[in-house]
């Protein structure tokens, strides 16, 4: 596992790519005839909404190509990574900014949501468009002569979509302005994370890194046929959920110090794992408390689902479903047949899923 000195020195580095990467675009902009205003807007935007969070995301996609081709990168393989890795983080920003306004949130990484800044609004809309089209300026300038720009290209499409069906499926099952938890099930949850999280905060970042290393649909190994992308998402699902369960978990026990935001989860109406749990096992009583209480911008009310959260022990059954999840995940990782050889490529490695599951095992933030 790196060090704190280690992953700073890394978290650096990956900023001096975004660096040039903003570089890039702000100059593509003027290369439109953008006037100076506009492109000042542009880089604030760049700026305030995709270097700022933990980055594991984008900083994955190098690791991964780094494990996959057994050693250090060179410079110029070392920035291509890094653009597919910033790529994801501007798809994390695009969300993020549309998100934040569809739920009416107030903050977001330690500081007001884009669309609260004095002058932003509903500009924010088109920014969080911009952010996206910039993914595909980045891919068609670095990438267009690689043999796998269009499986990259698909890779980012679809999750874009995916993420949407995810988003779709959330937004119906909640409106803020409608509470039934007759909506809600441990199922409809799964559902939820799976599209609107686990495939482009996981499986993204290790089909970026597979594809550019050139891991093949299926191959053969020790006398079995493995389907290397099937595999990953088969790992990857289940740790995307155990990813927003941690999330579901932080947003009604951890402090707006350690997650960068005030939860909101239990007063936007949010299908969230916690409500879910506390549905499966509470009393009548306690029941009768969730549904007259849940979804409601009041503080007292927020106080009273709380405090059935308390009654049912979600702390616990959240801590030994967290340990029961990292065996299973760990279980499906360790049953990844390897190659004898440590540096031969075109093959998945265990490694690039242990270090996803290291960066989010018991995190607090």
């Amino acid at each position: 596992m790196s060090t704190p000195d280690a992953k700073q020195q890394k978290r650096a580095k990956f900023l001096q790519a975004f660096s040039s990467i903003r570089d890039e675009l702000i100059e593509h902009m003027g290369s439109e005839n953008m006037p100076q205003d506009a492109i000042e807007w542009y880089g604030r935007n760049l700026e305030y909404n995709v270097p700022g969070g933990k980055l594991n995301r984008g900083i994955s996609v190098v690791d991964g190509v780094e494990i996959l081709r057994g050693g250090p990168l060179s410079d110029d393989e070392y920035f291509k990574a890094a653009v597919l890795g910033w790529g994801v983080e501007f798809l994390q920003a695009f969300f993020l900014v549309s998100d934040d306004m569809m739920d009416a949130s107030v903050t977001r990484r330690g500081q007001p949501c884009w669309y609260r800044v004095d002058g932003v609004g509903n500009i924010a809309i088109n920014d969080s468009f911009m952010l996206e089209g910039a993914i595909y300026h980045l891919l068609k300038k670095h990438f267009r002569s690689e043999s796998y720009y269009v499986d990259l290209l698909e890779l980012f499409h679809e999750t874009t979509y995916q993420t949407e069906m995810g988003q779709l499926v959330d937004l119906i099952t909640a409106p803020e302005d409608h509470v039934d938890l007759n909506k809600f099930s441990i199922k409809k949850h799964a559902f939820i994370v799976q599209y609107k999280t686990a495939y482009y905060s996981f499986y993204l970042s290790v089909a970026l890194a597979m594809r550019v290393c050139g891991v093949p649909e299926r191959y053969t190994l020790d006398g079995k046929t493995i389907e290397p992308y099937k595999v990953a998402l088969s790992i990857l699902l289940p740790l995307g959920e155990y990813f927003q369960i941690q999330d579901d978990f932080l947003d009604y026990y951890g402090t707006p110090e350690q997650i960068g935001k005030i939860g909101t989860d239990i007063v936007d109406n949010k299908c969230s794992w916690c409500i879910n749990i506390a549905l499966s096992v509470a009393t009548p009583e306690q029941r009768q408390i969730l549904d007259e209480n849940y979804g409601r911008k009041d503080a007292a009310k927020e106080a009273n689902v709380k405090a059935v959260y308390e009654q049912v022990g979600l702390a616990d059954r959240y801590f030994a479903y967290e340990e029961e999840a990292y065996q299973r995940i760990t279980a499906l990782i360790n049953d990844i047949p390897e190659p004898a050889l440590g540096k031969d490529q075109g093959f998945l490695r265990r490694e690039v899923f242990t270090s996803f599951l290291n960066k989010i095992y018991k995190r607090t933030k």
